[in-house]
């Protein structure tokens, strides 16, 4: 067992990666109480919203009888720094959506603008000191110090994600009690914030390998970890655990669309790029339209999180006619062994496979 595993009272150290539009509390509280570590994501909640997922996720892992407490979940949120908008991006932006719009028939002379994704905060930090979650991790680096150490001084382990072993090293240095080891396969946004540099983002396991020897404190696998024998091979190259996060899509606990089930059980999943188009940093989806017409990577786009809000209307009427044409359809690499099974099963099964069961 690993000292992380072991310090949480887990079963095994598998942790289900937050997944912010996709999921709520019920598949957190389902991996939680097969004995994996459960995440709420929390990077597009309102601060109500917050409280009403918490809440919600204390009452689905609190045993009904004793009011004991037992399952330990984790919080995640971003710490990106809010960006200034930038009116002539933003008009570019608008220019090249503009044919969009009108294809669809949308009115292009009021596209929205909004940010729609806040940074870890002291309110959202009032919020979360009356749960005292066992774990709150972080994307895109860390908040400022005194807000970790507010989180640890509950007792609550300070986690974030690293993609190269530089960003490791920094994490570990302000004091962080583990480190993500973020591949380049894994799903969703890319969690790197000392550099924009894509050349120098690697692949899980080379990654991990290279941190493990880097840092003191435990390094936790993800990206493209999909199955028992990915589980098994992280363990053997030193991980003290494994985030797995496309791998639980599919599942009846997640809030995955159809439309987005369906792309994951097609041939599509095993095509996936890294592209910012859909809000302003690199994230790993199935491509699609947006991506192939503007190419993943795009002069016009605004800082994250300003593109986001300009696409909704675009998405909406896309997915009203059944196209995920401009829909972030987020996924991993290793898509094609996505299986549609209950989170607790699939939780079962590479717990097993940790403990080499």
């Amino acid at each position: 067992m690993s000292f992380f595993a072991e310090r949480l009272g887990l079963r095994a150290p598998i942790i289900q990666a937050p997944m912010a539009g996709v999921q709520d509390h019920r598949l957190a509280a389902a991996v939680c109480q097969a004995g994996g570590l459960g995440s709420l994501p929390a990077a597009m909640l309102s601060l109500e919203a917050l409280h009403a997922e918490l809440s919600a996720l204390r009452a689905a892992t609190t045993d009904p009888v004793t009011d004991a407490r037992t399952p330990p979940f984790n919080v995640n949120f971003f710490c990106h720094h809010a960006p200034e908008p930038d009116a002539q991006r933003l008009a570019q932006w608008h220019a090249v959506l503009t044919p969009y719009y009108q294809a669809f028939g949308l009115d292009a002379a009021h596209i929205p603008t909004g940010a729609g994704r806040v940074p870890f905060s002291q309110a959202a930090a009032d919020v979360l000191e009356a749960f005292k979650p066992a774990v709150v991790s972080f994307h895109f680096g860390l908040p400022a110090p005194e807000l970790v150490q507010r989180i640890q001084s509950w007792g609550s382990l300070v986690v974030s994600s690293a993609t190269t072993v530089q960003e490791a090293l920094w994490l570990q240095a302000r004091g962080v009690d583990a480190v993500i080891a973020q591949g380049l396969e894994a799903g969703g946004h890319r969690g790197m914030f000392l550099s924009d540099d894509l050349s120098n983002q690697q692949g899980t396991f080379d990654l991990l390998g290279r941190m493990v020897q880097a840092v003191r404190v435990p390094v936790i696998a993800a990206g493209g970890i999909a199955d028992a024998a990915g589980v098994a091979k992280a363990k053997a190259l030193g991980a003290a655990g494994v985030q797995m996060g496309t791998a639980f899509l599919c599942t009846p606990e997640a809030n995955t669309s159809a439309l987005h089930r369906a792309a994951l059980q097609s041939p599509a999943a095993e095509h996936t790029a890294l592209t910012h188009v859909f809000t302003g940093r690199p994230a790993r989806g199935i491509e699609n339209r947006l991506m192939r017409e503007l190419g993943p990577l795009h002069p016009a786009v605004p800082a994250f999180p300003l593109a986001t809000a300009a696409l909704a209307p675009l998405r909406a009427a896309a997915e009203a006619r059944q196209c995920t044409d401009f829909t972030p359809l987020w996924a991993g690499q290793n898509a094609a062994l996505v299986q549609a099974r209950p989170a607790p099963e699939l939780t079962e099964l590479w717990c097993r496979a940790w403990l080499g069961a």
